[in-house]
Order: structure tokens, then C-alpha cells, then sequence
């Protein structure tokens, strides 16, 4: 699956591209049953109803009271409930604390997204300027990251269900996507231009587009699969101390880490809890829910390494990708001449590149039209409930 350019022209314009978001997140609502919406196991995850109430948020805060004349908000105190991480817009509830909103009921919350909808969709009939446009188009994108989220948030709140509920016997997302060992790609080394170029959407931190020096390299087409990685299990490698970063050793042996995330041992074989329950590990599916620190050990044990997400952009049109989220060998940091906006969009990205690694691609989980081989994702070392793999290089 390549990635594919995002734009208001994939609909009938922007009124049409707002209300095909939208519905898209309802959708995924619809399995749902009324106790699922609440829950927060860790701080990663968002309850669902929390994230369908966020991302309403970011269009009654971002765009209706800005530029809509009149507007009046829905309820004064959701600025504060579902406010995430905006320090210049206000206060905000503990991100740790989102599960415990048992009121505003679900009932309320989908009440807000059919008033704000209401009010946006009369908004977009009207005459507005290119920079109006450009904060929704960034809003229904905001959207669609949140309709990923949900959906890992939703697995991993689920798994903790001793039970194993499925979501839906059909949505089996971990389970999609085989892979075949292949010879590595060798690149040429040179001058390559890296960064976003020419129309469409992208995010400010794919921007000050630049060119770097890579020496000559070999990267894998494929991902690594489950049985690649049950061999790396097999073999030792989560006791072997010498395959790690010293982080990554910590987390290991304070964590009892011995397995990816989702994976389980009964009864002697493996199974994997997907999005349609609890299924018999699939050998040839690509591997999932892998951390940072999983993935560099893996590479080591492999002898080889991570790409850097400069190798990884200059050969991805020599590979397929969008099965998982790749780890890269880069620290999430700024490209040259990268500046933050002003006001709170300036929060979106800029701010978090401190202590995270940069992952490139797309996912099963990633909504269609939303990747593209500039996408610069990022998570911190340990994390792993998103749908991430691991590609190798040399």
C-alpha cells in the first residue's frame, strides 16, 4: 500500500471532505456498546468517548469560535474537559484523569458533535479565506489521526478484558498483512532531497525540506514477520543483555517484558488478541505492537539495524508499505528552517521533539488518504499499542 496524496479534491470540496471525516468516526462508533465508551486502563489510551469529544473540541475551539461571527459554544466547561495538550487555549483536564468523566454522559457528547457538525457545515457554505480552509483541512486530519487512536486506544482496553472481547468478529486488523523473506535493495549512496514538496496536505514537521549525504545502503522490502520474531524469541533474545540499549534492557526487566504486545502462550502455542478477539498466532502476518527497544534489539540480533528515516524516505518507492507503523534509527528532531505557526496550532507538533523516535509509513489502522512517504510519525522508545513494525537495513 502506498501512501496517498490527502486533499479536499478526494471529495465534492471541503464541506464534503468535513462530512466524510466525520462519519467515518461514527462508524467506528457503531460496535460500541454504551460501557465501552468510558474506560482508561493506562494514560496512553483515550476512552472513545473522550477522543470523539476531542476532536469535535478542535473545531468549536479552533475554527467556529474564531471565525464563525455569533457562534455561541455548546457548554462552556468542554473547552476544559476535552482540551489535550493546547497550553495557550487554557486549562485542561489530566490526561490521566479522562477516563474518570462519567458526565457529560455519552448521550451529551454525541449531542455536541451533532450541534458543532450543524454549525460547521453551515460555515463551509459561506465565502472563506484560504487560511480558514487550510485550519479545517488540518482539523479533518487532526480527525483522522484521532480515528487511529481510537481504535488502539479501543485494543488495548479491551485486551485488558480477561475475556478477550472482540470489536468486531470482521475488523481482525493485526491479522492482515503477510510477508515474504526477499533479498535486501541496495542503494546507491548520493545526495537525496527529503522533506514534503509540491500541493497537498502535509504537517509543519515535514516541512524545511532539505537535502542530505547518505552513504551506500541496503534496506529489506519486506517487514519482519511473526515467525521471524518468535525465532528471535526462541532464540534467547529477551534475556540476552548484550542485544539492548541499557533503556531498553531497564524496561525489559522492570516490565517482565518477554513477548509483543498481544501475544499469549497457552496451552503450547502462541496466539495474538486482535480486534476480533483472541486468534492463533499467524506465523506469516507481519509482526505488531513492537516498541522501539524491540525493534533495535531484533535488528541486533539480525546483525543488521533500523533504517534512518532519511534512508527510509529516499527508497520507499522501492517498497511496499502501510502494514505497520515503521521505527526508524532518527530522533524526532526539526528540519532545517522548520518554524512553528503561531497560536495553538504551533502545539502541534514542534513541542514534542525531545525524547522520541521518528517512525515512517502508515498502518492498517491508518485511514485512507491519510499517508504519504514524508509522514513523520513519533512515539517515545518504550511505547507499543500502535500498530508498529520493524523493517531492517545495512
Amino acid at each position: 500500500m502506498q501512501g496517498i496524496k490527502q486533499g479536499i479534491t478526494e471529495t465534492s470540496g471541503l464541506l464534503g471532505f468535513y462530512q466524510n471525516v466525520r462519519g467515518k468516526t461514527e462508524k467506528l462508533c457503531e460496535p460500541l456498546n454504551i460501557e465501552d465508551y468510558i474506560p482508561q486502563p493506562i494514560v496512553d489510551v483515550s476512552p472513545p468517548k473522550w477522543n470523539i469529544a476531542h476532536t469535535t473540541w478542535f473545531f468549536e475551539e479552533m475554527v467556529l469560535k474564531q471565525f464563525s461571527e455569533g457562534y455561541r459554544e455548546f457548554d462552556s466547561n468542554f473547552g476544559f474537559l476535552f482540551n489535550s495538550y493546547y497550553n495557550s487555549i487554557g486549562e485542561r483536564t489530566k490526561r490521566d484523569n479522562r477516563g474518570d468523566l462519567s458526565r457529560p454522559t455519552v448521550e451529551q457528547v454525541f449531542e455536541y458533535r451533532k450541534y458543532v457538525d450543524e454549525k460547521m457545515e453551515a460555515f463551509l457554505k459561506t465565502a472563506l479565506p484560504a487560511s480558514v480552509k487550510e485550519l479545517v483541512v488540518l482539523g479533518l486530519n487532526h480527525e483522522q489521526q484521532h480515528q487511529e487512536l481510537f481504535v488502539t486506544d479501543l485494543k488495548y482496553t479491551l485486551s485488558c478484558n480477561p475475556l478477550f472481547p472482540a470489536y468486531h468478529p470482521d475488523f481482525i486488523l493485526a491479522e492482515i498483512g503477510e510477508v515474504e523473506p526477499s533479498e535486501m535493495i541496495d542503494i546507491e549512496g548520493g545526495i537525496f532531497e527529503i522533506g514534503f514538496a509540491g500541493e497537498g496536505f502535509h504537517f509543519d514537521n515535514e516541512l524545511g525540506r532539505h537535502r542530505v549525504f547518505l552513504e551506500d545502503f541496503s534496506i529489506s522490502p519486506n517487514i519482519v514477520s511473526n515467525g521471524e520474531f518468535l525465532e528471535f524469541i526462541e532464540d534467547g533474545g529477551y534475556a540476552d543483555h548484550r542485544l539492548w540499549h541499557s533503556e531498553g534492557w531497564d524496561w525489559v526487566n522492570e516490565n517482565k517484558v518477554a513477548h509483543p504486545l498481544y501475544w499469549n502462550h497457552q496451552n503450547g502455542e502462541w496466539n495474538q488478541f486482535t480486534l476480533g478477539g483472541l486468534r492463533k498466532l499467524n506465523e506469516n502476518n507481519a509482526v505488531c505492537h513492537i516498541s522501539y527497544y524491540e525493534a533495535a534489539a531484533f535488528a541486533e540480533w539480525k546483525g543488521m539495524r533500523l533504517p534512518t528515516e532519511f534512508e527510509w524516505e529516499a527508497a520507499s518507492e522501492m517498497f511496499e508499505w502501510g502494514l505497520r507503523w515503521e521505527w526508524t534509527n532518527s530522533a524526532y528532531l526539526p528540519y532545517p528552517k522548520f518554524k512553528k505557526p503561531e497560536g495553538a496550532v504551533g502545539e502541534y507538533n514542534g513541542k514534542f521533539m525531545i525524547n522520541q523516535m521518528v517512525l515512517r509509513g502508515a498502518s492498517v489502522a491508518t485511514p485512507d488518504g491519510h499517508s504519504r512517504k514524508t509522514y513523520r510519525n513519533f512515539f517515545h522508545p518504550p511505547l507499543r499499542w500502535q500498530f508498529t513494525g520493524i523493517r531492517l537495513a545495512r
